[in-house]
């Protein structure tokens, strides 16, 4: 697969699947996922709740291991560094914004250079000014910019979102998608999505995948500039050919598609 004319340069690795099944008991939530990821990409996972789409971005956060198959990020000689990012921003209350962004540096290094690194990130997300604050008075929104400044405070090469937007109103959520955008554009990590909006996939992702019933029902990819407008014609005829995947072919028994 080639690479996407909007993808940045970058220290993004790839990442490889092959194979990849998860049981819970009797119950096959993963069935066999073959994806190739390269390095640098960003990409959207869609689904209906319970396809398994939480339980794969798990596997990649190695939160949770493979029942069969076998999962590669970076090379076999050096594996990448991953990081998560939920839903809800998991701040320590007890801990002042900049502390709560310390979490995510290497230890190793001095608490002045964390701090200093900390607060760099602050800047980078809108938030340098709010740096000796507390979480509890940060609005929704603000509070996702901290999580999304520890999540990459550390450089990582793999940047994995689980819903990471979805609690937001809508005009705090289209700065966040845009926040987000820049971020990856600037600093080139590879960038996984969880997401149940089709939307904000088209408009943040260079390829897009829909699980279904365990399996990758669609790989589509999205040749667009950015910036993207929601209102783009471009974007309305890809989500529909998403949405129809999603509801009419796989319950018609379609085979899957692949763009």
């Amino acid at each position: 697969m080639g690479m996407s004319e909007s993808q940045p340069p970058g220290r993004g690795a790839a990442l490889r699947l092959s194979g990849v099944g998860r049981d819970f008991g009797a119950h096959t939530v993963l069935r066999s996922i073959d994806l190739q990821v390269p390095a640098g990409e960003f990409l959207a996972i869609v689904g209906r709740s319970g396809c398994g789409k939480s339980t794969l971005l798990r596997l990649l956060a190695g939160l949770d291991q493979p029942t069969r198959g076998r999962i590669a990020l970076g090379t076999g000689e050096r594996p990448a560094g991953a990081r998560i990012m939920f839903q809800e921003p998991r701040l320590l209350p007890w801990a002042r914004v900049v502390d709560n962004v310390v979490v995510g540096v290497d230890e190793s290094q001095s608490l002045q250079a964390r701090q200093e690194r900390a607060r760099e990130l602050l800047a980078e997300v809108g938030l340098a000014t709010r740096a000796n604050e507390w979480p509890g008075i940060l609005s929704g929104g603000q509070r996702q910019r901290v999580a999304l400044a520890r999540a990459l405070v550390s450089r990582p090469e793999v940047l994995l979102l689980d819903e990471p937007l979805g609690a937001l109103d809508a005009l705090t959520r289209i700065e966040m998608q845009r926040l987000l955008e820049r971020l990856w554009l600037n600093q080139g990590f590879t960038a996984v999505l969880v997401t149940h909006d089709v939307g904000e996939a088209l408009a943040l992702a260079d390829r897009v995948v829909l699980i279904d019933r365990g399996t990758i029902a669609l790989d589509l990819r999205v040749n667009l500039p950015r910036p993207r407008r929601k209102d783009q014609p471009e974007l309305g005829v890809l989500e529909e050919r998403i949405l129809e995947q999603l509801f009419d072919g796989v319950d018609a028994g379609v085979p899957a598609a692949v763009a």
